[in-house]
């Protein structure tokens, strides 16, 4: 994931079009309806574990499965990047609109803010099963609230400040490691027997990528919330949680909203008490579109902060 140079340094006005390009489609179009290029990786890396697997479920073949996954996607977006300026253009903002997900994720999460502001618990309940791995028949509006507010705060790192961080470092190659490697953890990254040695280069490849963006993210969200009781809940309820990124993003965007998330959930079946993140009122539907604003609002300060570093650097090299 680490270019030569930085888009930022190598070409500051380059890398500000296309920034802006992949942003701006996202925020038009949004992930695709049809053909979603994740959907044909889904099936290659299916047809990768079956052909890695029948050497054993290890770490070994595992990992051998993630390089051939990835890497030729990526080598094929440096290819394609070196071609010439105009290449690098549409390479670069292509990229950058397939790894952001910062339309949908508003969407799904909006989805699900209207059936729990009109009452209708079964229509939340359905919309917000779309958005998390825990099971929704049985929540109330509260745990309804409280769902897509942790999905909405832990996803804007992945949807869309990862993306961000990672295609200032490397471009769009670097977006689109980034997201291939957050899709193999979800299909990998499984602490069950079957996933628990095949998927580890899975998990510890997503963990290694999300370190700095999710500190970056929780800075953020830290920033243009309430600041004090942010950073406080990262440093104290953060080590908590049993993921590395996901814990400081979370504590850190609870407190910026003032809610009191985490708390008991139950997955396939068993009911996990997890540790609590921030502090405050309980989540409501204003929480819900709290959380969308903040990471829109974060996005827009990324957008601009890189932007004006653009500038800079363009007017200094010129």
């Amino acid at each position: 994931m680490v270019a030569a140079l930085p888009p930022l340094l190598a070409d500051p006005w380059l890398a500000a079009a296309a920034l802006w390009a992949g942003a701006g489609l996202d925020r038009a179009l949004g992930e695709p309806r049809r053909g979603h290029p994740l959907v044909a990786f889904g099936r290659w890396a299916a047809a990768l574990e079956a052909a890695f697997a029948r050497l054993g479920r290890t770490r070994l073949s595992g990992s051998l499965a993630w390089i051939a996954a990835v890497l030729p996607w990526v080598g094929l977006a440096l290819w394609l990047r070196g071609l010439g300026p105009i290449s690098a253009l549409l390479v670069d903002g292509s990229l950058l609109y397939f790894a952001l997900g910062g339309r949908s994720l508003a969407e799904h999460a909006q989805a699900v803010a209207t059936p729990l502001a009109a009452a209708d618990l079964k229509g939340a309940r359905q919309r917000v099963s779309w958005m998390v791995s825990r099971e929704t028949a049985e929540l109330d509006a509260e745990g309804v609230a409280r769902a897509a507010t942790e999905s909405v705060l832990e996803n804007g790192n992945d949807a869309v400040f990862g993306a961000l961080f990672w295609f200032l470092v490397a471009g769009g190659p670097g977006a689109l490691a980034f997201r291939l490697a957050n899709t193999l953890d979800a299909m990998w990254g499984y602490r069950t027997p079957a996933y628990r040695a095949f998927g580890w280069a899975a998990a510890r490849a997503d963990d290694v990528a999300n370190w700095l963006p999710a500190r970056l993210t929780a800075l953020t969200y830290a920033l243009l919330g309430r600041t004090r009781q942010a950073l406080r809940c990262w440093h104290i309820q953060a080590p908590a949680w049993d993921s590395p990124n996901a814990g400081p993003v979370m504590a850190a965007g609870a407190g910026a909203l003032g809610v009191r998330l985490g708390g008991a959930a139950r997955y396939h079946g068993e009911v996990t008490t997890r540790p609590a993140l921030g502090e405050g009122r309980a989540p409501d539907v204003a929480a819900i579109t709290a959380a969308i604003s903040l990471v829109g609002r974060g996005q827009t300060l990324w957008l601009l902060l890189a932007t004006f570093a653009a500038v800079a650097l363009g007017v200094a090299g010129a």
